[in-house]
């Protein structure tokens, strides 16, 4: 079975990411939308990645555009929103769809490994998906869930 360290991405710069540069570490996916009541979230990202990216945290943002069109700008414009409004320095992805037939193969990946509550898809922005450190344990979270209120998930994993 493929892990999370199989694919690759595009960052929010064009350059192409192999996630095998992340093997061992513990990674927090997200999916992600700068007009959306759940975009105070970074915020909290921000934090944990802070807190624990010396011990091996790496948060990872996926801005999407597929919920009501929370996140309509370029990837260009999505960077400094997040750099000057909630001081994220954690890796951002360029904007992909998460569900349909267009889906990015990690987000397809990352909804067969832990389901969510009504089923497969992403419901909505801020789906959080945290993965061990050899990749063999995928932990889905919902948006309402804070960054903050799974904190000792992570610490666990560390």
């Amino acid at each position: 079975m493929a892990k999370i360290y199989d694919f690759k991405a595009l960052d929010n710069k064009g350059k192409e990411v192999d996630f095998a540069q992340y093997e061992g570490q513990v990674l927090l996916i997200v999916n992600t939308a700068s007009k959306c009541g759940f975009t105070p979230q970074y915020d909290g990202l921000e934090a944990l990645y802070q807190k624990y990216k010396n011990r091996g945290l790496v948060v990872i943002g996926f801005p999407c555009d597929q919920f009501a069109h929370q996140e309509p700008g370029s990837d260009a414009e999505i960077a400094e929103f997040c750099r000057l409004n909630h001081g994220v320095t954690f890796p951002l992805m360029s904007k992909i769809e998460v569900n349909g037939e267009n889906a990015h193969p990690i987000y397809k990946y990352l909804k067969d490994a832990a389901h969510g509550l009504f089923g497969r898809n992403i419901k909505w922005n801020f789906t959080k998906f945290l993965i061990n450190r050899d990749g063999s344990k995928v932990t889905r979270f919902s948006p309402a869930a804070t960054p903050e209120s799974f904190e000792s998930k992570i610490v666990e994993l560390l």
